[in-house]
Protein backbone atom coordinates (compact mmCIF):
# COMPACT_ATOMS: atom_id res chain seq x y z
CA UNK A 1 0.00 0.00 0.00
CA UNK A 2 1.22 3.45 -0.86
CA UNK A 3 1.51 5.25 2.37
CA UNK A 4 1.30 9.45 2.74
CA UNK A 5 4.64 10.95 2.71
CA UNK A 6 3.08 14.84 2.80
CA UNK A 7 1.45 14.22 6.14
CA UNK A 8 3.20 17.56 7.35
CA UNK A 9 0.82 19.70 4.93
CA UNK A 10 1.70 22.93 3.30
CA UNK A 11 1.50 26.74 3.65
CA UNK A 12 -2.33 26.61 3.14
CA UNK A 13 -2.94 23.97 5.91
CA UNK A 14 -2.50 20.25 6.75
CA UNK A 15 -3.59 18.09 4.32
CA UNK A 16 -6.84 15.59 4.92
CA UNK A 17 -6.22 12.11 5.56
CA UNK A 18 -8.22 9.20 5.82
CA UNK A 19 -6.96 7.18 8.83
CA UNK A 20 -7.49 3.28 9.05
CA UNK A 21 -7.38 2.28 12.07
CA UNK A 22 -8.76 -1.19 14.58
CA UNK A 23 -8.87 -4.52 13.92
CA UNK A 24 -6.12 -4.44 10.58
CA UNK A 25 -3.05 -5.83 9.63
CA UNK A 26 -1.51 -2.70 8.75
CA UNK A 27 -3.39 0.56 10.22
CA UNK A 28 -2.39 3.42 7.83
CA UNK A 29 -3.38 7.11 7.07
CA UNK A 30 -4.27 7.78 3.27
CA UNK A 31 -4.55 11.28 1.90
CA UNK A 32 -6.48 12.22 -0.88
CA UNK A 33 -3.63 11.96 -3.63
CA UNK A 34 -3.00 8.43 -1.92
CA UNK A 35 -6.45 7.36 -2.85
CA UNK A 36 -6.77 8.93 -6.36
CA UNK A 37 -3.47 6.51 -7.03
CA UNK A 38 -6.23 3.70 -6.66
CA UNK A 39 -8.38 2.63 -9.42
CA UNK A 40 -11.26 5.24 -9.67
CA UNK A 41 -15.14 4.21 -10.27
CA UNK A 42 -17.43 6.34 -10.97
CA UNK A 43 -21.56 6.84 -9.55
CA UNK A 44 -24.18 9.39 -10.52
CA UNK A 45 -26.35 9.49 -7.11
CA UNK A 46 -29.41 10.80 -6.73
CA UNK A 47 -30.74 11.09 -2.80
CA UNK A 48 -33.00 13.01 -0.93
CA UNK A 49 -31.17 16.12 1.57
CA UNK A 50 -33.12 16.66 4.85
CA UNK A 51 -32.16 20.48 4.78
CA UNK A 52 -31.68 21.14 1.00
CA UNK A 53 -33.92 18.57 -1.10
CA UNK A 54 -33.35 16.28 -3.62
CA UNK A 55 -29.71 16.48 -4.54
CA UNK A 56 -27.59 14.96 -7.84
CA UNK A 57 -24.62 14.47 -8.02
CA UNK A 58 -21.87 12.18 -9.84
CA UNK A 59 -18.87 11.34 -7.31
CA UNK A 60 -15.24 9.50 -8.54
CA UNK A 61 -13.19 7.27 -5.74
CA UNK A 62 -11.75 3.95 -5.51
CA UNK A 63 -13.72 1.19 -3.72
CA UNK A 64 -13.33 0.85 0.00
CA UNK A 65 -13.09 -3.32 -0.55
CA UNK A 66 -10.09 -2.31 -2.60
CA UNK A 67 -8.64 0.46 0.07
CA UNK A 68 -9.19 -1.79 3.04
CA UNK A 69 -7.75 -4.71 1.54
CA UNK A 70 -4.49 -3.59 1.77
CA UNK A 71 -5.04 -2.70 5.16
CA UNK A 72 -5.48 -6.54 5.75
CA UNK A 73 -8.86 -6.67 8.14
CA UNK A 74 -8.49 -9.52 10.13
CA UNK A 75 -10.62 -12.60 9.00
CA UNK A 76 -9.84 -16.00 7.99
CA UNK A 77 -9.74 -15.89 4.24
CA UNK A 78 -9.85 -19.84 4.21
CA UNK A 79 -13.53 -19.50 5.64
CA UNK A 80 -15.56 -17.09 3.61
CA UNK A 81 -18.65 -16.25 6.22
CA UNK A 82 -15.86 -15.03 8.37
CA UNK A 83 -15.86 -11.46 6.80
CA UNK A 84 -19.64 -11.61 7.43
CA UNK A 85 -18.70 -10.28 11.23
CA UNK A 86 -16.55 -7.25 10.30
CA UNK A 87 -18.50 -3.39 10.84
CA UNK A 88 -16.90 -0.44 9.55
CA UNK A 89 -17.69 2.90 10.91
CA UNK A 90 -16.45 5.95 9.29
CA UNK A 91 -16.40 9.51 10.77
CA UNK A 92 -15.90 12.48 9.86
CA UNK A 93 -14.45 15.69 10.93
CA UNK A 94 -17.95 16.99 12.03
CA UNK A 95 -18.18 14.73 14.21
CA UNK A 96 -20.80 12.67 11.66
CA UNK A 97 -20.56 8.37 11.98
CA UNK A 98 -21.91 5.88 9.67
CA UNK A 99 -21.87 2.26 10.42
CA UNK A 100 -21.65 -0.46 7.34
CA UNK A 101 -20.99 -4.18 7.54
CA UNK A 102 -18.01 -5.60 5.40
CA UNK A 103 -20.52 -7.62 3.65
CA UNK A 104 -22.48 -4.56 2.09
CA UNK A 105 -19.21 -3.88 0.33
CA UNK A 106 -17.63 -7.23 -0.28
CA UNK A 107 -17.91 -8.60 -3.80
CA UNK A 108 -18.72 -11.56 -3.04
CA UNK A 109 -21.89 -10.58 -0.82
CA UNK A 110 -23.54 -7.13 -1.53
CA UNK A 111 -21.15 -5.49 -3.99
CA UNK A 112 -22.69 -2.40 -2.89
CA UNK A 113 -20.62 0.32 -4.74
CA UNK A 114 -19.71 2.41 -1.76
CA UNK A 115 -17.08 5.07 -2.95
CA UNK A 116 -14.75 7.07 -0.27
CA UNK A 117 -15.22 9.77 -2.85
CA UNK A 118 -12.04 11.86 -4.25
CA UNK A 119 -14.40 14.18 -6.60
CA UNK A 120 -17.77 15.69 -6.86
CA UNK A 121 -18.91 16.62 -10.21
CA UNK A 122 -15.36 16.55 -11.51
CA UNK A 123 -14.28 18.98 -8.57
CA UNK A 124 -11.51 17.56 -6.50
CA UNK A 125 -12.18 17.20 -3.04
CA UNK A 126 -9.12 19.55 -1.97
CA UNK A 127 -8.45 19.63 1.35
CA UNK A 128 -11.47 18.55 3.51
CA UNK A 129 -11.35 14.61 2.61
CA UNK A 130 -12.52 12.17 1.27
CA UNK A 131 -16.80 11.66 1.14
CA UNK A 132 -18.62 8.54 2.03
CA UNK A 133 -21.11 8.33 -0.81
CA UNK A 134 -23.49 4.93 -0.81
CA UNK A 135 -25.33 5.28 -4.23
CA UNK A 136 -27.89 3.53 -3.12
CA UNK A 137 -29.43 5.13 -0.39
CA UNK A 138 -32.29 7.42 -1.00
CA UNK A 139 -31.39 9.40 2.29
CA UNK A 140 -28.20 11.31 1.80
CA UNK A 141 -27.57 11.05 6.24
CA UNK A 142 -24.93 8.51 5.60
CA UNK A 143 -22.63 10.18 3.24
CA UNK A 144 -20.13 11.62 5.56
CA UNK A 145 -18.74 14.51 4.13
CA UNK A 146 -15.14 15.16 5.24
CA UNK A 147 -14.16 11.61 6.49
CA UNK A 148 -10.99 11.25 8.28
CA UNK A 149 -11.69 7.68 10.09
CA UNK A 150 -12.42 4.39 9.02
CA UNK A 151 -12.36 2.05 12.33
CA UNK A 152 -12.61 -1.77 11.55
CA UNK A 153 -14.39 -3.82 14.11
CA UNK A 154 -13.73 -7.81 13.15
CA UNK A 155 -15.42 -8.88 16.41
CA UNK A 156 -11.87 -10.68 17.63
CA UNK A 157 -10.89 -7.90 20.52
CA UNK A 158 -7.25 -7.85 19.40
CA UNK A 159 -7.75 -4.59 17.65
CA UNK A 160 -4.09 -2.81 16.80
CA UNK A 161 -4.85 0.26 19.05
CA UNK A 162 -1.83 2.76 19.15
CA UNK A 163 0.61 4.40 16.11
CA UNK A 164 -0.75 3.92 12.60
CA UNK A 165 1.99 4.00 9.80
CA UNK A 166 2.30 6.81 7.93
Amino acid sequence: MRQSHSAAGTAAGPIAELALTGDLTRPARLTLPDLRARPQHRADVGFECATSGPRRHRFTGPLPHDVLADAGPESDRARRKDRLRILITVSGADGHHALLSRAETDPDFGRVPVLPAVSIDAVPLARSGPQLVLPRDRCGARHISGSNAVRVDGGTGRSRVGRVRR
